[in-house]
């Protein structure tokens, strides 16, 4: 793996994330607790023997480079790195990155190479865990010019996917962005029997891209001379199988694109299970920043199917199918259920305070299918579950998105609403 190198794409504005991404950029959102989206493909490549790791940013990118920076230190004797590379401008271009080509585009010169490298280009805000070692294998062994990963996902789902269709050599001969009705997708459905994967999928499935893509950089080169070409999926892709030797690289485990606020709400749910699809819990698994935080301290509570991060304080409450981060302060006789709270950024001085105003969720607060954010500040007796059941809504400190609440980062319910 010493001549593959890794760029990470540290995705574009997040408009589908909102308000999650009001001051953070995608990959800089939290997971699972205590983790960030971009520990996930950072991880894999440290799990794979990936040691040269670039991540390109822009939008909202403060909050990722402080993580970054304080997160992945590796020795002076170490050829390991994760460096950031963010969106810049010069004489000879202005403009941001137009797209997720343009940006690597852009970068190419920052990277030193020789000619004979390896690119793993990677997406900051999916879901999963994968060892990159055996798709260099399969792209080496079938003498490659680029390798595209693949899933199969449910016909129903194509819409939201790149969708590929690949010849018994597993060379790709189509590929269709987000096909949005069945004539587009003729010629790409697939027989779960000739693919050998479980009937959850239904009788016929397709081939999604999961956006990892691996290219011989000369390759990588050519393909990114057309520069009205800005994005992999849209563009590159579909050019590039008509000009190059591309390849489709079967995965067959958990995957999830993390990129509106339905899927962010279902992947910490799964999370959550007794016996999530994707744990953390494995040794090693997934890397984040090092804290020296207290253990949590729970009294009188009753929890099922809940991750409880370190530094919280939980005192008389129920809570059922959730995921309570760092730093989380709850309240006596508190109901949380099937709900993500992020927690804190810092503990605060609680003589100085008046309970309204204290960050956490302050006493007899029902929570239900919500989302709150870090650092948000819930007063007493208040309920927070949709209770008019409307699908999007944007209200005064608080947004709903495909009925899911979501308290902003930093924002301020007052004692006694009802949501």
């Amino acid at each position: 793996m010493k001549r593959t190198l890794a760029l990470i794409l540290g995705g574009g504005q997040g408009k589908r994330l909102f308000p999650l991404t009001m001051y953070r950029s995608k990959p800089a959102v939290p997971i699972g607790g205590k983790y960030r989206l971009i520990d996930i493909p950072i991880s894999n490549c440290l799990h794979s023997g990936l040691k040269d790791i670039y991540v390109l940013t822009q939008f909202n990118s403060e909050s990722l480079n402080n993580h970054i920076n304080n997160t992945y230190r590796f020795d002076y004797f170490s050829r390991a790195f994760v460096r950031i590379l963010a969106a810049e401008q010069t004489l000879d271009n202005t403009n941001w990155f137009q797209g997720t080509a343009d940006a690597v585009r852009k970068n190419m010169i920052h990277l030193d190479l020789k000619g004979d490298e390896e690119i793993l280009i990677l997406s900051g805000d999916h879901l999963y865990n994968m060892d990159y070692r055996e798709m260099v294998s399969f792209h080496r062994r079938h003498e490659a010019d680029f390798t595209v990963s693949v899933i199969p996902i449910k016909v129903q789902e194509a819409a939201e996917f790149g969708v590929l269709r690949i010849n018994e050599s597993s060379r790709i001969t189509g590929f269709k962005e987000k096909p949005a009705t069945p004539s587009e997708l003729k010629g790409f459905t697939i027989s779960v029997d000739d693919l050998g994967v479980g009937r959850h999928l239904g009788k016929n499935c397709c081939l999604a891209s999961m956006g990892v893509y691996l290219f011989n950089v000369k390759v990588l080169m050519k393909a990114l001379e057309v520069t009205g070409d800005a994005d992999f999926g849209k563009e590159v892709i579909p050019h590039s199988i008509k000009k190059f030797k591309g390849l489709g690289f079967l995965y067959h485990g958990y995957w999830r694109d993390v990129g509106t606020i339905r899927s962010y709400y279902d992947v910490s749910m799964d999370i959550a299970k007794h016996k999530p699809y994707l744990s953390f819990f494995h040794e090693g698994s997934v890397f984040t920043r090092p804290r020296f935080l207290p253990s949590p301290r729970i009294a009188k509570c009753r929890i099922e199917d809940s991750i409880i991060a370190e530094g919280s304080v939980i005192e008389d409450a129920y809570i059922k199918e959730s995921i309570i981060g760092l730093r989380s302060i709850i309240g006596r006789r508190c109901t949380i259920t099937r709900s993500v709270i992020m927690g804190a950024d810092y503990y605060e001085d609680l003589v100085a305070l008046k309970e309204d105003m204290r960050v956490g969720i302050g006493d007899d607060t029902i929570i239900e299918r919500a989302i709150i954010d870090k650092n948000a500040r819930i007063g007493r007796n208040v309920v927070i579950k949709n209770l008019k059941r409307l699908k999007n809504f944007d209200g005064t400190n608080y947004y709903i998105r495909d009925g899911i609440v979501i308290i902003p980062k930093n924002a301020g319910i007052k004692s006694g609403t009802r949501i």
